[in-house]
């Protein structure tokens, strides 16, 4: 048996290595191609949407500055001492006394009326986080929103959101 020359090594290597390039780079090609087609998805109208728990969310009658509606209702739920003085996404600290809250969409500092509707009462939030984060839910209460509107027991409850100010200073029309 003759020992493979240095030459039949170089080659061998050589192929081996074109071959691992070959396959990354098809592999790069094929993730590219799945994520090109992922982003075709199809879009669809937002104004009647459902939960996950197949409760309807609404659009409500505010409108912006853009006239569209943006006003919500649906679930809310709250959040407290976990939170203290943690930075929020809008980087103020979480103090959970004072009437804020955390929206997965609206911009920071927008001011917002949330209302139960069972006992129509309500309080005046300000937006300084995002979420929440739990299926089905529009809007996380501080804790000092939540006792304030009364709804610190059942944790999760029905609320209506009206928008009374943008987080840029502006004021909601009424349709």
């Amino acid at each position: 048996m003759v020992p493979n020359s240095p030459t039949r090594e170089v080659e061998f290597l050589v192929q081996n290595q074109r071959f691992r390039i070959d396959r990354l780079t098809a592999a790069f090609t094929l993730s590219c191609a799945l994520l090109w087609l992922a982003g075709c998805g199809a879009t669809y109208d937002t104004s009647r949407i459902r939960d996950p728990h197949g409760d309807l969310i609404t659009n409500r009658t505010a409108k912006g500055p853009d006239g569209k509606k943006h006003a919500l209702s649906g679930k809310a739920s709250w959040y407290g001492e976990r939170f203290q003085g943690r930075p929020t996404a809008s980087g103020e600290p979480f103090d959970m006394y004072r009437f804020t809250a955390a929206h997965k969409t609206l911009p920071f500092h927008t001011i917002v009326r949330v209302i139960e509707p069972g006992s129509n009462r309500s309080v005046v939030v300000r937006i300084n986080d995002r979420g929440p984060f739990s299926p089905g839910r529009i809007i996380d209460l501080s804790y000092g929103a939540a006792v304030d509107i009364g709804l610190v027991g059942p944790g999760v409850f029905p609320v209506e959101l009206d928008i009374l100010q943008w987080g840029d200073g502006s004021r909601v029309r009424s349709k």
